[in-house]
């Protein structure tokens, strides 16, 4: 009887110790999950932050400002502008060479579809 008693106050220490240990594992694990939540939200944040910095330097205020400033680019005139009818006549389009002309380009021709099979490869025997 007494040795019963031993083996049950054993293993009542033993899964005791097995309890402890997981609930310290999971406070530790519980800790880290709190860290990482902490630095997820600096991390956006920090984006949000850059966004917000991103937007504010590519107003177009700003840059014709800073385009103003270190280009020396002078405004469009409206005189720089004509009418559609003194444009230049659009160039004729060459004419498509002939097949035999270009030999690469016969190569890629599509091939002409007569309905006949394909002469056999009479290649190595």
């Amino acid at each position: 009887m007494r040795l019963l008693n031993i083996l049950i106050i054993g293993a009542l220490i033993l899964a005791a110790s097995f309890v402890y240990k997981i609930k310290f594992d999971s406070t530790l694990q519980a800790e880290r999950v709190a860290k990482l939540r902490g630095e997820l939200r600096r991390e956006r944040d920090a984006i949000a932050l850059l966004r917000a910095e991103w937007t504010k330097l590519e107003t177009p205020a700003r840059l014709e400002a800073l385009a103003r400033r270190h280009l020396t680019l002078r405004p469009i005139e409206p005189t720089q502008f004509d009418n559609f009818d003194r444009l230049p006549e659009r160039p004729a389009k060459p004419e498509p060479k002939s097949p035999t002309s270009d030999p690469i380009g016969a190569m890629l021709a599509p091939p002409e579809i007569t309905g006949a099979l394909p002469p056999p490869f009479l290649g190595a025997r």
